[in-house]
């Protein structure tokens, strides 16, 4: 868009030229050829008296340096603080961002095999570093190493008493899994593991012996680095 449009004040979005409308745009040349403005600008639909729906989407994208980043971690909370939008443009966000985080989420899990820790540390990576408490899951593992699902265990402080072999286990036998690797993320952004972990871990490997469900890793990750147990020989 021109710097003197998008300098204008109480225009509306019908007022631009045809090929500078969002929805216009994305018609004629499709999704691809829409900044990150434009993109965030049709789903919030609509603007008010003062901004048109392009200059919210601005107004979000600059709260913080992260752009889109920002957007893939806000909350309801931090988007209603922003002038311009209330509950009903805040939800629409949130629900569009929601559906790209579960379709990446699932294209990334179709058939992956696990060969490596770093396979399984970037295929969470994005989706667990920001957690602002400690989620432990299992990932279940079928007889070719490939991921059935992961399932998660507890959220909070991770202790022997939330993480339970039988809460672990319950899901691996259910889903007839052949080994399971744990993971779980740290906020403080280290990844380095604490002696509850190390205690954790060696119980669950206890557990799977016993039952005859391998624990082939714990992963924790950090703030774009992970430690896996593997690696390091502590299991």
């Amino acid at each position: 868009m021109s710097d003197n449009l998008s300098s204008r004040k109480n225009f509306t979005i019908k007022e631009l030229p045809i090929t500078e409308r969002p929805r216009e745009k994305l018609y004629e040349y499709g999704p691809k050829a829409l900044s990150n403005d434009e993109l965030l600008a049709i789903i919030i639909r609509t603007g008010n008296k003062e901004d048109t729906a392009i200059d919210l989407a601005r107004r979000l994208l600059s709260r913080d340096n992260r752009g889109l980043v920002f957007l893939r971690d806000t909350t309801l909370q931090e988007l209603i603080e922003t002038k311009g939008i209330g509950k009903c443009k805040a939800a629409q966000i949130l629900a569009a961002i929601e559906i790209g985080k579960r379709i990446n989420y699932l294209d990334a899990l179709d058939k992956v095999k696990i060969n490596e820790p770093s396979t399984i540390a970037n295929l969470y990576m994005d989706e667990m570093r920001y957690l602002q408490k400690e989620h432990f899951r299992v990932v279940l593992l079928d007889t070719k190493n490939q991921i059935i699902v992961a399932e998660e265990i507890s959220v909070g402080t991770l202790n022997a008493s939330i993480v339970h072999p039988r809460d672990v286990f319950k899901a691996a036998i259910k889903r007839n899994a052949n080994s399971i690797i744990l993971i779980h993320n740290h906020p403080s952004g280290d990844p380095t593991p604490s002696n509850e972990d190390i205690n954790i871990t060696n119980r669950l490997l206890e557990a799977g012996n016993l039952i005859g469900i391998r624990v082939l890793d714990h992963i924790i990750i950090g703030d774009n680095k992970y430690i896996s147990f593997k690696e390091k020989n502590i299991i």
